[in-house]
């Protein structure tokens, strides 16, 4: 095994895109492995500058922020009205999707509250669920996912080098839930997706075509010992389109229609529903606290930590000395990581010499690989051309 370290990057050129180590005076972020941060004359980096426009523009507190969340609310039951559920709620543990489990049965909602099992669930996470949907009463819907066709997934992906190895599980999520939204005919995907927690990542952190199914199955095609994907739900560009535009399936961000603070949002959890902290953003799953705790550091230089606690101190719930401190610390314990490398590499049929291998090769673009980019440009740009019949089409499509 080999270990991230932050102090030799700094003193690495070619881990600094070619430039001198600088951090940003207000936050956390810096210069290593992030080749677009910027700053100004007083040290402040861009990342700061883009997520006040977007508090701006997405985060409504107060009043306002009250009548918006009473109004999408209201929305979610009209529009589940006669059926068994007015809206599906993704699960996986952690904070954001519990708690919007607790704002459902507070509001009275009906959601459907979906867990997916991709084999990689922590104990923790496990519990946090059960005892969520015993605390509110909801019906809980599992979906397992076929373990052997996903791992060949996986393995592809590690073979392929690329960044963002969590893109099958992003995606099938969603496949998944839109999926079971047109079995029960529900119109609202509930997303714990947040500004004030989560809008901090550098493009070159991650793959931003998440849900790009070209991109998948031409790195499985060439990495993998499967070529097709028969068992999970793969999101295709098709699918995507059919989603939103014909069945009309909304993903709705209840969490920025109020002062979201993380910090208050875990006592509200531990005192409602028994939840417990697993540690890390996003470590419920044992594989997601791998990728992000070692993989990224080790392979990519990245320690995302850097993201989340930015994000916090933008959004004031944290202080940079607090920020700076955390960062002092390990990922997480080195003795979980290397215990963590060794179950990973098992669970996957790796031997550890392998996998060893796998960590150490150059990495590579997902732009490496097939994408469907061009299909969403010509989409893009046909909606563009189209906007001045809107309301012509709006009326024909209306008609019945």
């Amino acid at each position: 095994m080999k270990w991230y370290d932050e102090e030799k990057l700094k003193s690495d050129p070619e881990a600094n895109m070619g430039r001198p180590y600088q951090q940003c005076t207000l936050s956390v972020m810096d210069t290593i492995a992030d080749p677009n941060i910027t700053f100004d004359e007083k040290g402040i980096c861009n990342y700061y500058y883009e997520y006040l426009e977007a508090e701006k523009n997405t985060v409504f507190i107060g009043d306002v922020g009250e009548q918006k969340f009473k109004k999408a609310v209201q929305e979610i039951k009209n529009l589940g009205k006669g059926k068994d559920y007015d809206c599906i709620l993704g699960v996986s543990g952690g904070v954001d999707s519990s708690y919007l489990a607790y704002i459902c049965k507070r509001e009275n909602l009906r959601p459907l509250v979906v867990h997916f099992d991709n084999g990689w669930n922590s104990e923790m996470a496990v519990s946090n669920i059960q005892n969520l949907v015993k605390a509110c009463g909801f019906d809980l819907y599992t979906y397992v996912m076929d373990w052997e066709e996903f791992k060949e997934v996986q393995k592809a992906y590690f073979r392929a080098s690329v960044i963002d190895i969590e893109v099958p599980t992003d995606q099938f999520i969603f496949g998944a839930l839109f999926e079971i939204a047109k079995k029960y005919n529900i119109k609202t995907i509930l997303s714990g997706w947040n500004t004030r927690t989560e809008f901090v990542m550098p493009k070159a952190f991650f793959f931003h075509r998440k849900f790009d199914a070209s991109n998948l199955l031409d790195i499985v095609r060439k990495h993998g010992k499967i070529r097709r994907i028969n068992k999970l739900p793969v999101l295709s560009f098709g699918g995507q389109l059919y989603n939103s535009l014909a069945k009309k399936t909304k993903l709705v961000s209840l969490l920025n229609f109020m002062d979201y603070n993380k910090s208050e949002v875990k006592e509200t959890l531990k005192r409602e529903l028994g939840w417990r902290d697993y540690g890390g953003k996003h470590y419920e799953s044992v594989f997601t606290r791998f990728y992000q705790g070692y993989i990224l550091p080790v392979k990519f230089n990245i320690d995302k930590r850097k993201c989340h606690l930015s994000n916090l101190i933008f959004s004031k719930q944290l202080t940079r000395d607090a920020a700076l401190e955390e960062l002092k610390q390990p990922t997480y314990d080195p003795a979980l990581q290397k215990q963590d490398f060794e179950y990973v590499a098992k669970k996957l049929d790796f031997t550890l010499e392998e996998f060893q291998a796998i960590l150490d090769a150059p990495p590579k673009s997902h732009y490496d690989f097939k994408t469907n980019e061009k299909q969403w440009q010509i989409y893009l740009k046909t909606i563009k051309a189209l906007k001045p019949f809107q309301p012509v089409l709006g009326r024909l499509i209306g008609k019945k």
